[in-house]
């Protein structure tokens, strides 16, 4: 019966420890989730260069290598 209970706890401690991996490795990805969301709700560009710069020239299109 000893035999049982100490399986099923490392069972349970083993499970619980790869759910909390697989939180920590989702972490980063979950924050930048969060971060666009504000920022559309703000209505307002977060990520670095997407503002237009005042007299700055428009971006030039760039087509696909010439085939």
């Amino acid at each position: 019966m000893a035999a049982l209970a100490t399986v099923l706890a490392s069972s349970t401690v083993m499970t619980v420890l790869g759910q909390l991996t697989a939180v920590v490795v989702l972490l980063p990805s979950l924050g930048l989730l969060v971060q666009q969301f504000v920022a559309s709700a703000n209505d307002s560009p977060r990520i670095r260069g997407t503002q237009q710069v005042e007299g700055s020239p428009e971006p030039e299109a760039r087509e696909g290598p010439q085939r």
